[in-house]
C-alpha cells in the first residue's frame, strides 16, 4: 500500500514537471509563440474561429499565459500548467 502511495506521489510530481516541457515543445515559449509549431497552428485556427484575434481566457491564451509563468493566470488553472 505505501509501494503504491510512493508511485502515485513520484508519478504526480513527474507529471506536474513535464507540463512546462510539453508546452515549450509544442511551441509556447517565453519570448511567445514560435513559428511553424503545433503553438502557431492552434493560434491561427483560434484567430480564425473568433474573427481575426485569439480570445482572452482561450485554452490558447491560457496555454501561452502559462508557460509565462504569468502572475495573470487564475490560480485555478496552476496545478494544470505546473505552477504549484
Amino acid at each position: 500500500m505505501m509501494k503504491q502511495a510512493a508511485f502515485a506521489v513520484v508519478g504526480g510530481v513527474a507529471a506536474v514537471a513535464a507540463v512546462p516541457v510539453a508546452l515549450g515543445a509544442a511551441g509556447f515559449t517565453g519570448a511567445g509563440i514560435a513559428a511553424s509549431s503545433l503553438a502557431a497552428k492552434m493560434m491561427s485556427a483560434a484567430a480564425v474561429a473568433n474573427g481575426g484575434g485569439v480570445a482572452a481566457g482561450s485554452l490558447v491564451a491560457t496555454l501561452q499565459s502559462g508557460q509565462l509563468g504569468s502572475a495573470r493566470q487564475p490560480k485555478s488553472s496552476w496545478p494544470l500548467l505546473g505552477q504549484v
